[in-house]
């Protein structure tokens, strides 16, 4: 969902001169995890009255469509991804502490495991709130593909119209991989879906009642802005006006895509990670998908391949891993073959060659070594929880989950 006050104008970059992080947290009781719909309140904490959106130095703290989710974000473009992690940790840190006499807290993960969105949904009521008013209105915003799906997104400047088809095209091929490292949401209303991505599967089906919105998820190749505006935003704005007359809704936000173009940035925002359980997971998994995400970028052959890959294969990866995680098998051979690999593979298996050749800080490495080991969150998650996990056995998990997110650490169970 798009916050209603804008990120920090920031100047038109070239790709990869500057990196834009946004990471969701929800807003729980400390003791129970039922959510904590105070948002309104922790902003009116930092401002002296309620606000959309408050700027703490490096970074920025905002709404989002219900009271109980909060998003922290970089405050315009950081120069490199480096030290970021520190830097939402300290905020963190300062959210927790704030709240702390309230018995509330952040608590990480794509999905709350317990939430249950027909009872239990607040929409942020304050302010210039017309265009949550308007997706209330069109889909009724409770249920958990709106309520309940926390993500990082990743925005990716571009500076000229050939750097965005590249940079699209690149992006194309890496979204299939992503869920086969960062699924993170395998439990609704204490139930295993059977998804190791259930946030994926919800994103992808909330609004179907307009399909031009999501498409595929995966975009479609496009070999300029032009034709960007032609095939993926003229259709959704054609299809969304009978419902939405006054035009509230007609902006490139509305686009639900796996990746958008968010011209008033000038970036494509990258919306299919799981938030984990740590920054340092969270920036880490961004460090590889950056790094890969470069390295197709500046190779011609590769980009001219990428962007004659279907749609609707790419698409089907995509979900393929966000069902079974890591040990999906991949096998879509004209697309591995972009990524070094000639041969069908699990998710883990090619994860594992690309964190051991991409360009990543040692740090990055490290972290994304021991996931590897792990098994992505949810996998770690489930193993913990066995198959019919009891509500107090989830609550002691997911509190767990909640003190790695204070103290900035993996969950290795």
């Amino acid at each position: 969902m798009p916050t209603i006050e804008p990120l920090t104008p920031q100047p038109h970059l070239h790709a990869f001169a500057g990196y834009g992080i946004e990471l969701e947290y929800m807003l729980v009781d400390s003791d129970t995890l039922a959510v904590a719909p105070v948002a309104d309140r922790l902003l009116a904490m930092q401002a002296g009255e309620i606000v959309n959106e408050v700027v703490r130095g490096e970074l920025a703290w905002s709404n989002e469509l219900v009271l109980h989710v909060i998003e922290l974000k970089t405050n315009g473009p950081a120069s490199g991804l480096d030290g970021l992690s520190d830097r939402f940790h300290e905020a963190i840190r300062r959210i927790n502490l704030d709240l702390s006499p309230m018995r509330i807290a952040l608590l990480p993960t794509a999905m709350h495991p317990l939430f249950r969105p027909d009872f239990e949904t607040r929409l942020w009521p304050h302010g210039q709130n017309e265009i949550y008013a308007a997706y209330d209105r069109i889909f009724r915003c409770r249920g958990h593909g709106w309520s309940n799906l926390q993500s990082m997104h990743i925005n990716l400047p571009f500076a000229d119209d050939r750097e965005f088809q590249r940079l699209h095209a690149a992006i194309r091929v890496v979204l299939p991989l992503i869920p086969a490292l960062a699924a993170a949401s395998p439990l609704v209303e204490g139930v295993w879906t059977g998804w190791m991505d259930s946030r994926l599967r919800f994103y992808r089906d909330n609004q179907k009642r307009i399909p031009e919105i999501a498409g595929q998820v995966v975009p479609e190749s496009v070999a300029s802005i032009d034709e960007y505006r032609r095939r993926i935003l003229d259709p959704m704005y054609a299809a969304i006006r009978p419902f939405d007359p006054d035009d509230i809704l007609s902006d490139d936000w509305l686009n639900s895509r796996g990746a958008i173009a968010r011209f008033e940035r000038q970036t494509i925002e990258i919306r299919v990670i799981d938030i984990q359980e740590c920054p340092a997971a969270d920036l880490a998994i961004a460090e590889a998908v950056v790094a890969l995400i470069k390295r197709l970028h500046d190779h011609d052959e590769l980009i001219e391949q990428g962007g004659r890959l279907d749609t609707a294969s790419l698409a089907r990866q995509l979900f393929a891993a966000a069902r079974d995680g890591a040990s999906v098998r991949f096998e879509d051979l004209s697309w591995l073959r972009l990524l070094g690999v000639q041969a069908p593979c699990r998710g883990s298996e090619l994860w594992g060659r690309l964190v051991a050749d991409l360009a990543l800080g040692e740090a990055a490495r490290r972290t994304l070594t021991d996931m590897l080991e792990r098994g992505t969150l949810a996998e770690a998650i489930r193993r913990r929880l066995g198959e019919a996990p009891r509500r107090a056995e989830i609550v002691s998990c997911y509190r767990e989950l909640g003190t790695c997110l204070a103290e900035n650490r993996l969950f290795l169970p």
